[in-house]
């Protein structure tokens, strides 16, 4: 009775002399520890899905993007606004004192897009030399545009993974052409393909790089003609200093953009620090909706086990006397019915792990969502399963050390 080994094996005995019992208790502990395991797992992927997506957009950047219209819509709105232009970049560059960063994008009018080997549907953008490190894009073979690249008006492209291997297939794409309407253009680099569950982030447009080829901005201004009244840019980043709120600077941009567009809201201000938050709250919520899933599962285990342990206090009343006849303390009594109920909860933690495991990547299969194997979401399941084992066999445990000896030797 001094070593707590020998309860534990007493402890099993007991359990599997009660198979279907011992089982039913178990359920609680099993659902209410995969509960906490698979909202652990989700929520983690969730989390770095979420930081994937805004490394894509660039925590730092603050992204205007203009606004599609059609006909007369389109006309009116030139009246007042030519859309963004490198001016619209220039005035932000030269007035905020806080961006430290930036690149602009357009996307080009194509009529076809074709190699020596294949043709391809893929969409085509001129781009800053800067584009690709603002975006957190990386190479996989080449390089990336240069400002000489841009200065020079050169007709050079990197190809996203995908449209490589559209354009050339069982081919190396560095130093192949490619055609663009009928502007011939080197390929210069590949992109590595980023891997993005979705490409949508809180109903912002993300991703899409792998199927796309980038040329020089100044290429596709100078060389590529534009639909009549396409403003000169569709998108321009603006990477803001670290010591500067994300939402104070996306105040000042919209003033600026406002003055310089004559009031016409032709445009949309991104602010992906603000997307994050927006998840993060919203990811909050789930967690907490799922805590209280997962606890009301863990307190059902809990009297669960508190039920079959004052059941073996009824059924083992002789056996109690018995043991307090021959010498056992109320002491040795209690670390007995306490060492049963942590035995099970114990059994049913690795179990639930196990369950909770299997559960959400059923989940992330079947719903898409992004899950990761999380370590602490083990020990903490683990460690709440222990501490309501204990803490539902206490009274039982109590109340079987309180018993009478001769009480209980009499008992039917």
């Amino acid at each position: 009775m001094n070593s707590f080994l020998p309860l534990v094996l007493d402890s099993l005995a007991e359990m599997a002399a009660h198979k279907l019992r011992t089982l039913l208790t178990l359920l609680g502990m099993i659902f209410g520890v995969g509960a906490v395991i698979a909202m652990l797992n989700i929520g983690e992927g969730a989390e770095q899905q979420a930081l994937k997506m805004i490394d894509s957009m660039g925590l730092r950047n603050l992204i205007v993007e203009g606004k599609s219209f059609a006909g007369n819509e389109l006309f009116e709105v030139r009246q007042d606004s030519l859309g963004l232009t490198l001016a619209d970049l220039d005035a932000a560059v030269a007035t905020l004192p806080f961006v430290e960063g930036f690149s602009a994008q357009r996307k080009v009018n194509t009529q076809s897009v074709y190699s020596d080997f294949q043709s391809a549907d893929t969409p085509v953008f001129g781009v800053s030399a800067s584009h690709f490190s603002l975006s957190n894009m990386q190479l996989s073979q080449g390089r990336v545009l240069t400002s000489q690249d841009n200065q020079q008006v050169a007709q050079v492209a990197v190809l996203g993974a995908t449209a490589a291997r559209r354009l050339f297939p069982a081919q190396d794409p560095l130093g192949q052409l490619v055609k663009v309407n009928h502007l011939w253009l080197q390929v210069v680099g590949i992109l590595n393909n980023p891997i993005l569950l979705e490409d949508d982030f809180q109903g912002v447009k993300i991703g899409g790089e792998s199927e796309q080829i980038f040329i020089p901005l100044s290429t596709s201004l100078k060389k590529l003609s534009s639909e009549p009244l396409a403003s000169q840019l569709d998108v321009v980043k603006l990477q803001i200093n670290t010591e500067t709120d994300p939402l104070v600077a996306a105040k000042a941009v919209d003033q600026l953009f406002k003055l310089r567009h004559g009031e016409v809201q032709d445009y949309d201000l991104i602010v992906p620090a603000a997307l994050l938050a927006q998840q993060k709250q919203t990811q909050q919520i789930f967690n907490i909706v799922m805590a209280c899933v997962a606890g009301i599962s863990l307190l059902v285990g809990g009297i669960g086990i508190m039920n079959i342990m004052l059941a073996n206090v009824l059924e083992r009343t002789k056996e109690i006397g018995l043991l307090r006849a021959v010498g056992a303390t109320q002491k040795n009594i209690k670390m007995q019915f306490i060492a049963e109920s942590f035995t099970i909860s114990v059994i049913g933690g690795l179990l639930g792990i196990v369950f909770g495991l299997v559960l959400s990547e059923i989940i992330g299969f079947y719903s898409g969502w992004a899950v990761s194997w999380s370590l602490l979401a083990i020990i903490l399941s683990l460690t709440i399963c222990m501490a309501v084992g204990i803490g539902f066999g206490v009274y039982p445990a109590i109340k079987a050390s309180q018993l009478n000896p001769i009480d209980a030797l009499h008992s039917d």
